[in-house]
């Protein structure tokens, strides 16, 4: 028996499984802090903010799995963008007001900045084969 597996998933598909799972255990992430915050700081506007935005970009990347068509998909990818772009604001000023620790800050932009790298990426390939088409 030939245990060689073919994948037939192309480098922007894989991307988006990636980024999928990415944003989805990010979103727990930011769910738990959430918590915590309302929690231990009696922290809720913030935090409600976050919550909404760091769960968001999961929500569109997810939306964005059927698309109906490839200007469709750009947009759903690019209100993510911008939702995670909204999280890392809310997470540095978190840090800096000192409701959360360095660490868990810095853990938490270093998630968001690996899934903004990929969600621009994702734009930036396929905008070039919309305008190679």
């Amino acid at each position: 028996m030939n245990n060689t597996h073919i994948s037939f998933a192309s480098e922007e598909e894989k991307q988006h499984m990636n980024v999928n799972d990415l944003s989805f255990d990010f979103a727990k992430r930011i769910v738990n802090l959430h918590y915590s915050l309302n929690n231990s700081h009696k922290e809720y506007i913030i935090s409600k903010q976050i919550l909404r935005s760091g769960t968001s970009i999961g929500a569109n990347i997810s939306e964005s799995k059927y698309p109906q068509s490839d200007a469709d998909y750009v947009h759903k990818i690019s209100i993510a963008l911008k939702e995670a772009s909204e999280t890392e604001f809310w997470l540095k000023l978190l840090k800096d007001c000192k409701f959360i620790t360095d660490n868990n800050a810095n853990s938490l932009l270093h998630d968001c900045s690996r899934i903004i790298i990929i969600l621009i990426s994702i734009i930036k390939k396929v905008k070039k084969r919309i305008n190679t088409n």
